[in-house]
């Protein structure tokens, strides 16, 4: 019984372990695209303390504790959001095209609609998946202190979409009706998913300096 033990705990080491090496591949990889669009002009240390009039330095407080970081790099949920994200992402920009193209000219609303349609199944499934992480990694299904705000507006996001599904399904007012709530929705989700990359990036400043920060995307409709 033992031996087995001891076997089923080797297994399972070597699971995490594997588990957080795709996760720290994962990450460089992020870490290049999110440089890309957000490069940081200032080492890692900066700001990670604030003096006050006396000389006595307080620390923000992190987006993560020891646990919880160590939590997150090794739960699959942060590759499947890892995935999720930049593929909403891709979606939302090809939809946005085709939505105004719509509203401008009038042609292609079958393809338009199915665009909408396409993003709003991925803002579900990255919304669940994403509060499946957020209770392994943080314990709570939704409003962790981390991503409190995050989550708020995305419940914004969710509405505005569900809201084009209603007046689609029900008829509500003209096609261009239903098509403008979904560029509102589509306008939310643009700061929403401005929200994240801030807080990427402060989860990237707050890591510690010998290990890359895992990538945190909790999200959302991001």
């Amino acid at each position: 019984m033992q031996a087995n033990r001891g076997h089923y705990d080797n297994h399972t080491g070597a699971g995490r372990q594997r588990s957080g090496e795709r996760n720290r591949l994962f990450s460089e990889m992020f870490d290049g695209w999110l440089d890309s669009l957000a490069p940081c002009p200032w080492p890692a240390h900066v700001g990670s303390h604030l003096a006050n009039r006396h000389g006595v330095t307080h620390r923000k407080q992190e987006l993560y504790t020891r646990e919880e970081r160590i939590r997150r790099d090794t739960s699959p949920w942060t590759m499947v959001q890892a995935v999720l994200a930049p593929l909403q992402f891709v979606v939302f920009a090809i939809s946005l095209v085709l939505v105004v193209r719509y509203l401008m000219t009038g042609q292609g609303y079958d393809i338009a609609t199915a665009s909408i349609l396409a993003k709003t199944f991925l803002l579900y499934l990255i919304m669940v998946t994403g509060s499946i992480w957020e209770k392994e990694v943080f314990g709570k299904w939704l409003f962790a202190r981390a991503f409190f705000w995050e989550d708020v507006f995305s419940m914004l996001v969710l509405g505005l979409q569900t809201a084009y599904l209603l007046a689609l399904i029900n008829g509500w007012g003209s096609a261009s009706d239903q098509m403008l709530i979904a560029v509102a929705a589509y306008a939310a989700y643009v700061i929403n998913a401005a929200q994240f990359l801030l807080k990427l990036r402060e989860a990237r400043l707050q890591a510690p300096r010998s290990a890359p920060a895992a990538m945190d995307l909790r999200g959302h409709s991001t």
